[in-house]
């Protein structure tokens, strides 16, 4: 499974029946600052509905649709079910719906709100997700510049140098993959 991610924002949009679908895709660490931010500009809309996913640090998925007063099981896990479908990770979509007067339906507010979530998708720059990890690596004096070129060399970042009487333990952040190298 080839997981995807975002770095940025992204928008979609769908219209049903006069009925507004506004689709914001975010990374997920924007997911509750953004929330709070779309409840206050569009103070007039009849919801807002979420779906997110998270990789957590055991490698499970955690993940939620919620329906903010739709229909039980008729927006947040049509819209849950989009970004598991676009294998997408540590990203959430928040809906936000204004009522163009005409009731949709159980079928019609899933297929909306999935198909906003899919146009927000559709126009966001979609990058290979890789899991970036901490790790702690020790060196004496002598080879601790040589190991601090090859870190560098694969990509990595050193977060801290702490030095003692046998040499430096640095801390090196970076993708899973590059720190297996290391």
């Amino acid at each position: 499974m080839a997981l995807k991610t975002i770095h940025r924002e992204f928008e979609g949009f769908l219209e049903d029946r006069k009925s507004r679908f506004l689709a914001h895709l975010v990374p997920v660490e924007m997911f509750e600052q953004r929330l709070e931010e779309l409840r206050k500009e569009h103070r007039k809309a009849a919801h807002v509905v979420t779906a997110h996913r998270r990789l957590l640090e055991d490698d499970r998925i955690e993940e939620s649709g919620k329906d903010d007063g739709e229909p039980a099981g008729t927006s947040g896990m049509p819209t849950l079910r989009v970004l598991q479908g676009a294998e997408l990770i540590n990203c959430a979509v928040l809906i936000v719906r204004y009522f163009g007067g005409t009731k949709l339906g159980g079928g019609g507010l899933a297929r909306a709100y999935s198909g906003a979530a899919q146009d927000a998708i559709n126009s966001a720059e979609l990058v290979p997700f890789q899991k970036i990890l901490t790790r702690q690596i020790s060196a004496d004096f002598a080879s601790g510049s040589e190991l601090e070129r090859r870190i560098e060399h694969l990509g990595l970042s050193v977060v801290s140098r702490d030095f003692n009487v046998d040499g430096v333990t640095l801390t090196v952040e970076g993708p899973e993959g590059a720190l297996a190298e290391l």
